[in-house]
């Protein structure tokens, strides 16, 4: 037998040997070597979001001031403000975030508004307080309402959500009370401009607890159904106060990452608060109730 030249017999076994190799471990892996596991992503963590709604609330007063003793029966639609009133001054906005089945939420309503004429009647004194007026009644109140609380989702099916929620509501108010100047009128601890007796509040505040609900429902994408009602004061701040507010949400475009959502509804607020006696009681009895149009802003 012929011997073949060494370089020719190396150069033969090594790609053989390489090829016998691959051969090799592509049996050894038919046979049942394990493949590294597949890479699992981690789900995403949620955030939060969040949502702006500037509005406007179109307020009728139905109810009772009282300042230094002094009671007038309020009883104004939002038509009969604007065109009575001689001061009209609104501000009001609503903001939530929210993190999975969280929300954090704050209200708040400051108001500046007048009444006079027809839309003011004279009411019973307080003890300690003699004497009669009704004509040319005026009142002038100055309100503002902020909420603070926190709502967790404890139930959903399907589009249907329900929310559990408490917070607190802060009243700030200074009301003044003026009439024509009378025989009849006992203004010996009012204020006397011209021919008019003034009483005057002074500030007035009181941090009521409050306890509710609200259902939200997704119509259809991007339309969303809200309802809400609340209970409060419970003798902490005031008496009692409740609260309803039906609002129907719908998105209308987007906008550099910003969702923008119209917002129609109603809401009705009243709370009954009273502090001291004769000439120094103050009393607000109030439904405050009326339209609310907003702009919703996601994000």
């Amino acid at each position: 037998m012929r011997y073949l030249p060494q370089w020719l017999s190396c150069s033969i076994m090594v790609p053989v040997g390489l090829l016998i190799g691959g051969a090799s471990n592509a049996f050894a892996a038919d046979l049942g070597t394990p493949a590294p596991p597949p890479v699992i992503e981690a789900p995403p963590v949620p955030g939060w979001t969040f949502r702006f709604v500037p509005y406007g609330w179109l307020t009728a007063l139905d109810g009772t001031q009282t300042v230094r003793g002094r009671s007038v029966k309020v009883d104004a639609s939002f038509i009969d403000i604007v065109e009575h009133s001689d001061t009209l001054v609104a501000l009001m906005g609503d903001f939530e975030a929210r993190n999975g089945p969280l929300a954090l939420f704050t209200d708040l309503v400051w108001s500046k508004i007048g009444f006079e004429g027809g839309d003011l009647r004279t009411r019973a004194l307080a003890p300690g307080i003699t004497g009669t007026f009704g004509a040319s009644l005026k009142l002038d109140i100055e309100m503002a309402i902020a909420e603070v609380g926190a709502a967790y989702e404890v139930a959903r099916s399907g589009p249907v959500a329900f929310d559990i929620l408490g917070g607190a509501r802060y009243w700030y108010q200074e009301a003044d009370l003026s009439f024509a100047i009378a025989g009849t009128v006992d203004i010996g601890d009012l204020q006397v401009a011209g021919a008019r007796a003034f009483a005057r509040s002074g500030s007035v505040d009181w941090l009521d607890p409050m306890i509710g609900a609200r259902v939200r429902y997704t119509v259809a994408p991007g339309h969303e159904l809200l309802l809400r009602g609340d209970i409060g004061g419970f003798g902490v701040g005031s008496d009692f106060s409740w609260q309803a507010i039906g609002a129907y949400g719908f998105e209308f475009g987007t906008y550099q990452g910003i969702t923008f959502s119209g917002v129609i509804g109603y809401r009705a607020l009243y709370v009954d608060y009273v502090q001291g006696e004769g000439r120094r009681r103050y009393e607000f009895d109030m439904l405050q109730h009326g339209p609310i149009l907003g702009l919703s802003m996601r994000w």
